[in-house]
């Protein structure tokens, strides 16, 4: 009877874990592995040709002078956003929550509203703010400073920077409302206490509030790390036209999209696809050691 009882709730168990772990296989793990297998041809995406050309796609992207620029511009978004994401999302979460804010609910509807818009959308819209002619930026720029300002924001050498604001603003919804969830789990008897012993709101903030809410500024930055490195070329394509001028804002994941739907180069696209998901783990291996904390247990 005990046997059964254990073989009906493995039996349960399983019901659950086997159609996500098939799905997970047939739209992550297959994908991932074809992908491999593909690099060590020489296949156009379209031909019925496959011609085995081994580890030659690895050694030609060692002297493709734009896999610098882009795994460069990856990080630059990835810095960029981690910094930009993080301390306005970890003050406002804070401000929304341990401050009586009237309408707190609203704003924090509010500042998750990019992330529901379309990233097409946000492409276009931020495209016609950075207009050299009729954009807000420079409309704004002149109005302050009293003189006509043209500066084309999206067409020079460091125009990757000016993307910042554009990722940050669409994105950073979601990583507000996940530390909202994590200071909304703090007992709020730990926060009385502190205030009984003296501790000012920064003291709290450090003490209290960042310890508590580690998981979830974990979680917050692996997913940023993980989106910018393979979701990037959306945004890059729509508002610099796939890499601007002399791949100033090219990225890993838009260099491979042209690669492999461009210019007919399926399986060297999938050898920088392999090269996306080996620097995407490290990336990301890295991080949760450094950022690796005993986990506090609340009693």
């Amino acid at each position: 009877m005990k046997l059964g009882s254990k073989l009906q709730r493995k039996l349960f168990v399983a019901s659950f874990i086997l159609p996500t772990l098939i799905l997970y296989c047939i739209f992550l793990v297959y994908p991932m592995l074809k992908g491999i297998y593909l690099s060590l041809f020489d296949w156009s995406g379209g031909s019925e040709t496959y011609n085995f050309i081994g580890l030659d796609n690895y050694k030609n992207m060692f002297h493709d002078e734009v896999i610098p620029k882009a795994v460069r511009n990856d990080y630059i978004l990835v810095i960029g956003k981690v910094v930009g994401f993080m301390i306005p999302s970890l003050l406002l979460a804070v401000a929304l929550t341990r401050f009586k804010i009237k309408g707190a609910g609203f704003y924090r509807s509010v500042f998750f509203i990019p992330n529901v818009i379309s990233v097409v959308i946000v492409g276009v819209l931020w495209r016609f703010i950075y207009n050299p002619n009729i954009g807000f930026v420079n409309s704004l720029i002149s109005r302050v400073t009293g003189k006509s300002f043209q500066f084309a924001w999206l067409g020079g050498k460091w125009s990757i920077f000016a993307l910042l604001p554009t990722s940050i603003w669409a994105g950073i919804g979601f990583t507000i409302i996940l530390l909202i969830a994590g200071i909304l789990s703090i007992p709020e008897s730990l926060y009385e206490s502190a205030n009984i012993d003296g501790a000012q709101q920064w003291q709290q903030f450090w003490q209290i509030t960042l310890p508590l809410a580690w998981e979830q500024v974990q979680t917050s930055v692996i997913w940023i790390v993980t989106t910018t490195l393979s979701g990037s070329f959306v945004i890059v394509s729509i508002m610099t036209f796939e890499g601007g001028v002399d791949n100033a804002t090219q990225v890993m994941s838009s260099y491979l999209y042209a690669q492999a739907f461009h210019y007919g180069n399926f399986s060297y696209g999938a050898a920088i696809g392999v090269l996306i998901l080996i620097i995407a783990l490290i990336t990301t291996i890295t991080l949760q050691r450094l950022m690796k904390r005993e986990t506090i247990e609340l009693t």
